[in-house]
């Protein structure tokens, strides 16, 4: 469940970056003018528009096919939404896919792990915080405070809640994320400090723990 969660979680990440902070260059490349393209994420949290591959049936789910000839015909907000529903729609079926193969209790908790998560249009429509994981973090160590040490800041309520308790972001508090799920945890929840955080390597969350 843990490998098919994460390669969720990265291709998650990858489109809600492509669909918030990097949305100028998403609209630029889904050309309505080329041939049919998709939007897809990629387990490592980068994203691309590209073409399908040409095999029929394809081996994996794949993206919604021509989501760039809908761009200049509704507004950018409604087109962006409507690029974020088809890629909630494909996440889950990639999910689907790859989970067919594991036992009632494993798909339970891969489903229970997904969804912790908001949903890619929940977090495009600002329904809720963009995700500390879809912005360039600092060090994993770090609480999510400055995607550079010259750019804006986190602030309160920013990305989304401790999975542990719900907690949302505060500026006066140690965050820390997972190296395995990348999920954010306060320290309360993490028992964890700042100090404490700079001698560990890789930090495991409780989620990921009790799944090793």
């Amino acid at each position: 469940p843990r490998e098919v969660y994460n390669d969720y979680a990265g291709r998650r990440r990858g489109i809600i970056r492509a669909l918030t902070e990097e949305a100028d260059t998403f609209f630029a490349q889904a050309d309505p003018n080329k041939d049919n393209l998709c939007l897809y994420g990629y387990p490592d949290g980068s994203w691309a528009v590209d073409m399908p591959p040409p095999e029929v049936p394809t081996e994996v789910p794949e993206p919604a096919l021509g989501i760039n000839f809908a761009r200049d015909g509704m507004q950018r907000k409604d087109w962006l939404g409507l690029a974020a529903i088809h890629s909630d729609a494909w996440l889950m079926s990639l999910a689907f896919y790859k989970g067919a193969r594991l036992d009632m209790n494993e798909r339970n908790e891969l489903f229970a792990l997904v969804n912790k998560l908001p949903t890619v249009y929940e977090v495009v429509s600002g329904r809720v915080p963009l995700p500390a994981s879809a912005k360039p973090a600092a060090a994993p160590v770090a609480p999510p405070m400055v995607e550079d040490a010259e750019e804006d800041e986190y602030e309160d309520g920013d990305g989304d809640p401790c999975p542990a308790c719900g907690k949302l972001y505060s500026t006066n508090e140690f965050w820390i994320a997972c190296d395995f799920c990348d999920a954010w945890y306060c320290g309360r929840c993490a028992k964890m400090t700042e100090q404490k955080a700079q001698k560990v390597e890789n930090w495991k969350c409780p989620g990921c723990s009790s799944g090793a």
